[in-house]
């Protein structure tokens, strides 16, 4: 029993390369040491040997490989190409500067002239107009020109409100023409008033102008007078249903009740808009006089009749 077991049979001895040629020390050619007993046999013949070979060793790299000051072979084609580009560049740049600096001439002559450009700004949804109260107006003046703003805005809801009258008694009545004379009010109203009276009354405030002071009262009194026409709306024009006043209101209230009640809005909407333009020109005239506008103003007048006569 104990020669029976004493060898190890893990045990294997000299190390063999199952790949050399020679195979181990003692044993024929492509024979292994272990014989495996009778659950392994080994065919010697059916494996070829395998040859000792190496993997190929990689190319050297460049010397100058990890140098970021070495050369770089461009060629012609691709350096002439970035050139062209460097000069397309400089060309478009250089042409950059020269209407930048042409911009920058135009802007300080205008700022010299004291022209100022005026950017819409007003309303802030669909800006149509400037209009930059806080920041242009003196704020001594500033209630003053949100008061006359006020009246151009209640000038356009009146006008407004006068076409939905007179539509009501256009389907009452079926006279269409009423109805064209008060579309017409509506367009030419509105910015009527803005280019005659408000814009000249807000640069008069903005650049101490008395020449527009004296633009802003002749048309101002005239906006006055319509105003004052409208709400009595005398029967001049188409019995003066075209205008939703007083007068057209009691006529329309007994035949058409829904149209003389719309009439009769009108007519406080004109009231209210007559009293408050009313007091905003005797404002304005008050500022006029106090800071010696009219004065500047009759010598201006002056120098143009001398001018007109030499």
């Amino acid at each position: 029993m104990a020669g029976r077991y004493d060898s190890n049979p893990f045990d294997e001895g000299e190390e063999v390369n199952p790949f050399s040629d020679g195979g181990g020390k003692g044993k024929a050619a492509g024979q292994s040491k272990f014989s495996g007993g009778s659950f392994y046999t080994s065919n010697t013949g059916s494996v070829p040997p395998a040859s000792n070979s190496r993997l190929s060793p990689l190319p050297p790299e460049p010397a100058d490989f990890y140098n970021p000051t070495a050369s770089v072979d461009i060629s012609l084609d691709s350096a002439s190409d970035l050139k062209k580009k460097e000069r397309e560049l400089q060309a478009k740049e250089s042409e950059l500067k020269r209407r930048e600096q042409e911009v920058r001439r135009k802007e300080e002559a205008v700022a010299r002239a004291g022209i100022v450009i005026e950017e819409k700004n007003w309303p802030p949804f669909f800006p149509i107009i400037h209009h930059d109260i806080a920041n242009e107006i003196p704020i001594h003046l500033q209630k003053l020109q949100y008061v006359a703003f006020t009246t151009l805005l209640g000038l356009a809801f009146a006008l407004l409100w006068n076409v939905i009258a007179v539509t009501t008694a256009w389907i009452k009545q079926g006279d269409a023409k009423i109805w064209f004379l008060a579309i017409i009010y509506f367009i030419s109203g509105v910015p009527g008033a803005y280019v005659l009276w408000y814009r000249p009354l807000y640069r008069a405030f903005r650049n101490e102008s008395a020449l527009k002071f004296g633009w802003f009262f002749l048309f101002y009194m005239l906006h006055i007078g319509f105003v004052i026409f409208a709400a009595v709306a005398p029967p001049v024009v188409f019995k003066g249903k075209s205008l939703a006043g007083i007068l057209p209101a009691v006529d329309l209230i007994g035949e058409h009740v829904l149209v003389g009640i719309f009439y009769f809005i009108g007519f406080g909407l004109f009231c209210v808009e007559a009293v408050l333009s009313v007091w905003v020109i005797q404002q304005v005239y008050m500022y006029f006089r106090g800071s010696g506008k009219a004065a500047e103003m009759k010598q201006q007048a002056a120098r143009g009749v001398m001018r007109a006569a030499i």
